[in-house]
């Protein structure tokens, strides 16, 4: 079971628990960091991440240049597996992880034994976007600038507030334990960027979704401020035979409340295929 995590995020966001119970349950699990973030390298062919106006070009449906794509990121994903020698596995992603791992089933659909898409989208032009004040966050107003690990844990916690999961929330100290850790281990800000860019300028893959054939869950939380629940919506339309899973109250992050039915979510479709 290949595990694909969300933008500008390491494999570490992956709970610890939910690894466990995927273990417990007898899945050999894999994490690894995407391109361009983590302990993976810089992937950068000097193109400038302009993301207002690529998000302009991209609702007017005009091509983007970029240093690279989902497309891209979708091999990275085969080629480690080959790396591996693994011929298929279970696919689970989220938030971009979910667009790359419905790429991946959608391309490769012989090597995807199920697909698990939590909190992701079939990223078109004319879904909803994020909530106003998450977007001038991540457009950098609003927020406090500087690269120390102090001002970029403080500037973290304040997204991480802002998407988290209203019903189930997680304590302040639990969210910058973690984003200090993230920061010793890996700090790339402009990584993030790229990835952005990367998602903006692959556009929406509405119309590849029919050729995936595996047992699809779709997970999305109805207070999910960054990635519309539509977003969800519209992958579980596209994908034949697939189940949708909201949950009430759930943003966009891992609350470990819910942790127990994401394992039973996953679980339950990965055996799916076995039938």
């Amino acid at each position: 079971m290949i595990l694909i995590m969300g933008l500008g995020s390491q494999l570490t966001l992956w709970p610890a628990q939910l690894v466990d119970n995927l273990i417990s349950e007898g899945f050999r699990v894999i994490r690894f960091d995407n391109r361009d973030i983590g302990l993976s390298a810089v992937v950068s062919n000097g193109v400038r991440a302009d993301l207002p106006n690529s998000m302009l070009r991209s609702r007017l449906r005009l091509p983007i240049e970029s240093n690279y794509t989902l497309y891209d990121m979708v091999r990275d994903t085969a080629e480690l597996l080959d790396a591996l020698h693994i011929d298929k596995a279970h696919v689970v992603g989220a938030s971009m992880g979910g667009m790359i791992a419905q790429l991946f089933s959608a391309l490769y659909p012989h090597r995807t034994l199920s697909l698990t898409s939590i909190m992701s989208t079939t990223n078109e032009p004319g879904l909803p976007l994020p909530r106003w004040d998450i977007l001038l966050n991540l457009g950098g107003f609003g927020v406090k600038k500087g690269h120390d690990k102090e001002t970029a844990v403080m500037r973290s916690l304040q997204f991480w507030k802002k998407i988290s999961s209203p019903k189930f929330p997680t304590p302040d100290d639990e969210i910058i334990t973690r984003l200090q850790s993230d920061y010793d281990r890996s700090y790339r800000p402009a990584s993030y960027l790229r990835q952005s860019h990367a998602i903006i300028a692959t556009g929406g893959f509405k119309r590849l979704l029919s050729r995936i054939n595996s047992p699809t869950q779709i997970v999305h939380g109805s207070s999910d401020p960054l990635v519309h629940k539509k977003g969800g919506i519209a992958s579980a339309k596209a994908i034949r035979n697939a189940k949708l899973e909201l949950i009430s109250g759930m943003g966009h992050d891992f609350p470990k409340q819910l942790i127990p039915k994401l394992t039973e979510l996953i679980v339950f479709n990965a055996l799916q295929a076995a039938r």
